[in-house]
């Protein structure tokens, strides 16, 4: 009798079989997390609830810890001006110390935002599971990892079981097939993905995200993806593994070498989704219909092209999205029926987790040299990571900026949350490339904040308006 052809498994099943610990009676799964990841922010407490508890950290050697949320960007020498700063990562320093923990100390060269230096020094991997008290955590799926951002007390589970209890979720792929234009990048992608599908689109789910486009993609476009999955509602988003990933990996100070590495590629390559897997949902989109894509109001999904024209309250669908659009407008300061482009820019952020890799830095620069930021805007540049920074200044990036009228900072998360001083003041409008919009989330309750891409923010600290990039920089003719 012929046996019954067992169907295959996606990338997110795979790898959550692989961690289950135990089906919990409240039909959670206990997860073994492979890899830990802390900052200064989430972590001091759950190291405290330990001491309370007399436990230690149960496996040291999977918890990897930096300082960036509160990391001044001008100021690198301690102690800190900002005591609280100061007082954060002196408080982080003891607890790597006392509890054995793997940290990237300023003094170390290898300093920076987590999502950055996880993947940098060949932390993340495919085919685990990695946690963070972080949001955006799901950067590193873009390894083909299953990666949740948790908070305090699932820190403190962490480190006191390497393990967590979490729900399975669905698994929703999203297939973007296709070319971009000259002008459009991944931040646009994802950005147009949440616009289409939501803030809330993604809950209860992983989204996987494929295509030829996402294939075509390098890892630090993908990890630009990966990231903003949070934002769409989802609780982690990933790539499958290929060679781009391994190439990526290969030679990393925590990657395999010799024949482990062979051996890890091998398991690397079996984790990705089979063909004929299942998905519970499935979104087609062409990236031929992705523009330059910013947002209008105040959540992520309040986003349109540039050449977008903002949406008018009365004709909104219901009450609620009607009530929602008349708030966004009213804090923007923004007029239903008119155009975005042109609204006056006071700040340009080009950094975060999102954007403030290597690759950011000299998409810019190509296109900022021989140009100035206009006068009365304030414009940054803050490498992701003290690695980022040093690749850059042997490339001379940051005199690119610099000669353009950035200040080219330290690495942080700087102006992305404002936990440091890098903050708006007063009603300024930032062009920000970063990953959230929230009302007060640039620093002043007041502030207001514009998503896009890198080119784009650089765009608009030339031009002093919120522009299109490829009108300003004359994009098409310059990728010709």
């Amino acid at each position: 009798m012929p046996t019954r052809k067992t169907m295959g498994q996606n990338l997110f099943e795979k790898v959550w079989d692989a961690h289950a610990v135990r089906s919990l009676t409240n039909g959670q799964t206990q997860l073994l997390i492979g890899t830990h990841l802390i900052h200064e922010v989430t972590s001091p407490q759950a190291f405290g609830m330990l001491r309370d508890l007399g436990l230690k950290v149960k496996y040291p050697s999977r918890t990897f810890a930096t300082v960036d949320h509160i990391v001044p960007t001008d100021q690198r020498v301690e102690p800190f001006s900002d005591p609280l700063a100061d007082a954060m990562i002196r408080e982080l320093r003891k607890n790597t110390d006392e509890f054995g923990v793997t940290y990237f100390d300023l003094a170390t060269g290898k300093q920076g935002i987590v999502h950055v230096v996880g993947p940098e020094q060949g932390i993340t991997q495919p085919g685990t599971t990695i946690a963070c008290g972080d949001s955006h955590t799901a950067t590193h799926g873009a390894f083909g990892a299953i990666a949740f951002g948790i908070g305090t007390t699932q820190v403190r589970d962490v480190l006191a079981t390497q393990t967590i209890a979490l729900g399975k979720l669905k698994v929703r792929r999203i297939n973007v097939e296709g070319a971009l234009s000259p002008g459009v990048y991944a931040k646009d992608v994802i950005m147009h993905i949440i616009a289409k599908l939501g803030a809330k689109g993604g809950i209860g789910y992983a989204y996987e995200y494929g295509g030829s486009l996402l294939e075509s993609f390098s890892m630090e476009e993908r990890m630009t993806v990966c990231n903003m999955s949070i934002e769409g509602g989802a609780r982690c988003g990933y790539v499958n593994p290929d060679d781009k990933t391994f190439e990526y990996l290969r030679g990393r100070p925590y990657s395999p070498d010799g024949v482990d590495w062979d051996n890890a590629v091998e398991g690397w390559r079996s984790i990705a989704s089979d063909d004929d897997c299942n998905y519970d949902d499935i979104v087609n989109i062409r990236a031929e219909e992705i523009a330059p894509t910013v947002t209008w109001g105040v959540s992520p999904d309040q986003a349109f092209s540039i050449n977008g024209i903002l949406p008018d309250p009365g004709t909104a669908a219901s009450e609620a999205e009607r009530l929602s659009i008349d708030e966004a407008l009213d804090y923007m300061q923004l007029e239903p029926g008119a155009a975005i482009k042109g609204t006056k820019v006071d700040v340009a952020f080009l950094g975060s987790c999102t954007n403030g890799r290597l690759s950011d830095f000299r998409e810019v620069a190509k296109y900022i040299k021989g140009h100035k930021v206009a006068a009365g805007v304030m414009a940054i540049a803050v490498p992701g990571s003290q690695i980022v920074d040093v690749l850059a200044r042997k490339e001379g990036l940051h005199e690119v900026f610099i000669e353009a009228g950035f200040e080219w900072r330290g690495a942080g998360c700087s102006m992305c949350l404002a936990m440091n001083p890098d903050k708006l003041v007063g009603d300024q409008l930032c062009a920000s490339s970063s990953n959230r919009n929230f009302k007060g989330r640039q620093g002043s309750p007041s502030g207001r904040t514009v998503l896009m891409s890198p080119v784009m923010v650089a765009a608009a600290a030339v031009s002093g308006v919120i522009s299109d990039a490829r009108e300003v920089f004359q994009v098409e003719q310059a990728s010709t």
